[in-house]
């Protein structure tokens, strides 16, 4: 049975990656709905005003807002479809993509309303990267190596256990000089 941990993990890679993908393609195409096109191409035109750098490194409006929804559905399919540590790279991608449409909504002095859900989705990538980059529990891998649990894990005539990082750590005060 898979643990909370790995259920929770899957769960917003799954979650996070469709989000971006529908996101992302909205940016790169009016297919989805004209309407929510039509409005992310206004805003981006006046991120690329309130930035005069980007008009200077030869950044429009068209390109910003192409890039951004294709690195949006690149990332959310590999938070989607593939396994292991690319996941946490795209997660990494994806939140700094998040901070800068912050700072580009900020910037141009939009309400709350209009970047609640990047606020929102930045807080769920920031713990789905969290959890999957914990280290696993060791007091779960202490219990199955004690002597009773011998069928469990198969170290019957190993009962010798492994002090953890912590109890190998010195004890007492620090000399600050």
């Amino acid at each position: 049975m898979a643990s909370p941990r790995t259920v929770t993990v899957v769960a917003l890679s799954v979650a996070l990656g469709l989000f971006f993908v529908f996101m992302g393609t909205i940016k790169l195409t009016p297919r989805l709905s004209k309407d929510a096109y039509s409005d992310m191409k206004r805003a981006y035109k006046s991120y690329v005003r309130a930035l005069p750098l980007l008009k200077k490194m030869g950044i429009n409006s068209i390109l910003l807002h192409k890039s951004i929804g294709a690195l949006e559905v690149a990332c959310g399919i590999v938070m989607t479809l593939v396994p292991g540590r690319p996941k946490d790279v795209a997660n990494f991608f994806l939140l700094l993509l998040v901070l800068a449409v912050l700072f580009f909504h900020q910037l141009v002095g939009d309400p709350l309303k209009r970047y609640a859900h990047a606020l929102v989705f930045g807080i769920l990538l920031t713990c789905r990267l969290l959890i999957a980059r914990k280290p696993e529990d060791r007091s779960s891998e202490k219990k199955s190596s004690l002597p009773g649990n011998a069928g469990i894990t198969g170290n019957a005539g190993n009962t010798e256990e492994q002090p953890s990082l912590y109890e190998k750590a010195p004890q007492g005060k620090m000399k600050l000089s």
